[in-house]
Parts: structure tokens; C-alpha cells; sequence
């Protein structure tokens, strides 16, 4: 299957937003404002799915109402991209109720992480559509730290020449929203080399532990000719759930055929440095022949870049540390 590219935006564009997990009755009013004054501040205009607001007791909404709102997003021709509100943890319900012929039809943006790595992967492997893993709607709603996120959005959705993705200059994963004047940033050391070595692939990923509620289903792309962006966040005994989670990603069929990985950055409570990283790695054999990277930014840490799932990457990884990651957007 051919992958299909949606349009770039332009300056009036129609976004809107939708709530494909979790519900948007969760981010604060304030916040709320934040955030749709920074997109405006963008050039764009936004929308809300009616059902946004909708919540339960798993802090979701409905199948049928977050269905809904994803197939009027598709199909409103108005609508240039689709931004998710946040994640959680359900986003895969919806999978088998989607109109997939209708998001062929009606390619456009759709950009979210964290859980919504279910529903990017799903779409783009039934449907060829590129999707994108970066900030939500609720990220906008940051007022520090956020000029990195904010500057690569720009440049994946408005300009169409290859990034060159480079280290931010520090990064925080505190609790912004419940303070945004009191921030803690460390300094970023940049990429970790693990494997050097050269890759050029389609990317397929984002968080790993909702990548793998997609294996044995009809939803999980093929990992031929892959470079996989994967990273996790705390959840449980976060370290053994990576490993055990990197390790039956490893064993699919086709994991022969990745050409590469790189890992983003893991939150600070994760316990993971580099010692127990490269020790987890190395016990995996058919890591041993591809180039890896680490600390990359993304994942549940701030700020991230944000990346186009069934898009190109091309790593140069030199073993003294250098490293050189661009993304192809079309």
C-alpha cells in the first residue's frame, strides 16, 4: 500500500479537536484557554468535536461518541488536521468500529501520542494515511518549555523540506499543569549512541506499551523496512515492563526487517540509565546488528518533536557520538 501524505497547513486553516481517549473535561479551564489562544496564535482556526466534553467513569467517553467526532473531523471538508485533546488509555476501543474507507477518502492531519499511538498506527496500516506522533491539543496549554515543540510543529506541518532533528537545549517532565510558574529543567546531554551505525526506513511507533496492544490484530503495521521511534512512560514496575514489552516487539515475525530504533527520553521516576539500558539491549540478540539511539525528543517528557508515522527517517549514528536524525515529510 502506497502511503498517502496529507496537506500541509496554511495560515486559516480549519483544526479540530477531538477526544479519541481521554475526555477534555479533564484539562483545566485555564489551561483550555492557554491552548487555544497558542494555535490561534498559529494562524489557525479551531473546532471542537460536540462530544469532547463528554465523560464517564473511565474519564472517557463513549465508543459511539468518540467514533463520531473522528468520522465528522474526516469527513467536514473544511477540516485540514486533527488534534487530539490528550491520551489515557483507550483509544483502542475504537479501532474496530472506524470507517476506514472514509479517512482514505478524506486524508488530513491527525496528530497526537502517548495512547493515540494505537489509533496513528491502525489508521496509517489500514489505510496508508500518514499520521503523526506530537503534541496534543492540551500540550498548546503550556506557557514554559514549549518553544521546541511548538517551533517543529510548525516546521512538519507548514513547510514541506526534510528536518534535520536536533537536541533540545533542556527538558523537564514536572507537572506543568498543575504549576506553571515553578518549572524544574536539566540540561540535555543529547543523543546516546547505543549501536552506531547508518538507516534509512519508514517510521512506525511511539509508545511502546500501546504499540504492542496492536500485535496479533489486523491493526499493526509491518515492521519490513522499518525504523522504529519508540518510548515509554511510568506505568507500574516501569522497567520491567519496557524489557518485557521491547521483548515480545522483538520476538514479532518480522522484526528481522527493522532497520533501526530510536528510543525517547524516559521521565525521571522511570529509574532507567544508561547502564540498565544498554544491559536490557544487550540481552536481546537481534538488537545487536542495528543502530540505536536514545534520548531522543519525544515521548512523555518535555519539550518533543513531533514525527510522521509511515514517514521516512535517515540515522547516522558515529560510535564517538555524533548523530544526524532527519525526517522526510513529502
Amino acid at each position: 500500500m502506497s502511503a498517502i501524505f496529507p496537506n500541509k497547513l496554511q495560515l486559516g486553516d480549519e483544526v479540530r479537536v477531538i477526544a479519541p481517549s481521554r475526555s477534555m473535561k479533564i484539562i483545566s479551564d485555564a489551561n483550555k484557554v492557554l491552548a487555544i489562544q497558542a494555535i490561534e496564535k498559529l494562524g489557525l482556526n479551531l473546532t471542537f468535536g460536540k462530544n469532547v466534553d463528554e465523560c464517564d467513569i473511565m474519564l472517557s467517553s463513549s465508543i459511539q461518541s468518540r467514533v463520531q467526532d473522528l468520522h465528522e473531523a474526516f469527513a467536514d471538508k473544511n477540516i485540514k488536521a486533527i488534534l487530539a485533546v490528550i491520551g489515557g488509555y483507550n483509544s483502542n476501543q475504537l479501532l474496530d468500529s472506524i470507517d476506514y474507507e472514509l479517512i482514505k477518502q478524506n486524508p488530513k492531519i491527525l496528530c497526537g501520542f502517548s495512547d493515540i499511538t494505537a489509533l496513528g498506527n491502525a489508521i496509517y496500516h489500514k489505510t496508508g494515511l500518514v499520521t503523526y506522533s506530537g503534541v496534543h491539543f492540551s500540550s498548546f496549554g503550556m506557557k514554559l518549555g514549549f518553544d521546541y515543540s511548538c517551533d517543529y510543529f510548525r516546521r512538519i506541518f507548514f513547510d514541506s523540506s526534510r528536518i534535520s532533528v536536533e537536541p533540545s537545549r533542556e527538558w523537564t517532565d514536572d507537572a506543568w499543569y498543575l504549576d506553571q510558574e515553578n518549572r524544574v529543567f536539566h540540561k540535555n546531554p543529547g543523543y546516546t549512541v547505543i549501536n552506531p551505525g547508518n538507516a534509512e526506513g519508514k517510521i512506525i511507533g511511539g509508545n511502546l506499551g500501546t504499540l504492542q496492544l496492536l500485535r496479533g490484530t489486523s491493526y499493526m503495521p509491518s515492521l519490513d523496512g522499518a525504523i522504529l521511534f519508540l518510548e515509554e512512560c511510568v506505568n507500574g514496575p516501569a522497567i520491567y515492563e519496557f524489557d518485557r514489552n521491547l521483548q515480545s516487539l522483538v520476538l514479532a515475525p518480522d522484526f528481522h526487517k527493522v532497520k533501526a530504533i530510536v528510543f525517547g527520553r524516559f521521565e525521571e521516576e522511570f529509574g532507567m540509565t544508561d547502564e540498565i539500558l544498554r544491559y536490557i539491549l544487550a540481552t536481546k540478540s537481534a538488537l545487536k546488528t542495528i543502530p540505536i539511539i536514545a534520548n531522543a525528543d519525544f515521548g512523555h517528557t518535555t519539550p518533543i518533536f513531533t514525527f510522521p508515522i509511515g514517514g521516512s527517517a535517515a540515522l547516522n549514528a558515529e560510535s564517538s557520538g555524533t548523530v544526524q536524525l532527519s525526517i522526510e515529510k513529502h
